[in-house]
């Protein structure tokens, strides 16, 4: 499914003039985005009905777990909310992009739940393949991918800061550093530029912007910083801390 549908729109992109404008016209643009915000809709109550007539016979849903999802079991998966929940979603961006009978779609999207009386918040971007068929659009593919913001951080007094000062070697004979500045901490490679650290919580630090990966301080029988892991995706790269 996925390899006909790359090869339909690359075929798609190789056969349009270079100079041809991709973007689509105001109606299809309109009529696309009603039909992500009806099933973003139709999410909560767990409206079947409208995924079932809006999606193309072969679709397939990558969620934002991974898991690659065949039409027939997206549909049985989509139930209402249970009892203390409620939510809806809104579209804050959405582009399209049309090849002939394809429309590549780019969208981000807002999340509010009322969890048990609890508002949580989350953000999606997602892309999408929509198909023309017999002269109405039927989504193909959706991916959906979490927007991850920054954890909170917390404040350290500045002796704990500088527990971390340092230089760190890593593999392959990198470096990296680890300074105090007026704000907090900065790190970066040896030579390289220095970005802004922030404590997530005593011995786990983070870099804003980068949520996808945390600093683990490791401390010797003395108590004293010996060295961190970058953690990424449960994949640790070691980093030794250099004699002070």
């Amino acid at each position: 499914m996925l390899a006909l549908l790359l090869a339909a729109a690359t075929a798609a992109t190789v056969a349009a003039p270079a100079s041809e404008d991709p973007t689509a016209p105001p109606d299809v643009a309109a009529t696309l985005r009603a039909a992500d915000q009806a099933l973003l809709d139709a999410i909560a109550p767990g409206d079947r009905a409208t995924w079932d007539r809006l999606l193309a016979p072969d679709a397939v849903y990558v969620d934002e777990n991974g898991r690659v999802i065949e039409r027939a079991a997206f549909l049985q998966e989509l139930v209402p909310l249970p009892p203390g929940l409620s939510g809806h979603i809104d579209i804050t961006e959405h582009q399209v992009r049309l090849r002939g009978d394809t429309a590549l779609v780019v969208l981000r999207i807002d999340e509010h739940e009322d969890y048990f009386g609890l508002p949580l918040r989350a953000g999606y971007l997602m892309t999408e393949t929509w198909l023309r068929q017999a002269g109405a659009w039927r989504l193909a593919m959706t991916h959906a991918w979490v927007v991850a913001p920054d954890p909170p951080a917390i404040e350290l007094p500045a002796g704990a800061l500088e527990e971390y000062v340092g230089r760190y070697a890593g593999p392959g004979g990198q470096a990296y550093e680890i300074r105090r500045e007026a704000e907090g901490l900065v790190g970066g490679r040896a030579g390289g530029t220095m970005r802004p650290l922030r404590v997530e919580m005593r011995d786990l630090l983070f870099a804003p912007g980068q949520p996808r990966v945390r600093k683990f301080f490791q401390r010797d029988a003395h108590g004293q910083v010996s060295g961190f892991v970058d953690r990424r995706e449960g994949e640790d790269i070691a980093w030794t801390r250099a004699p002070r």
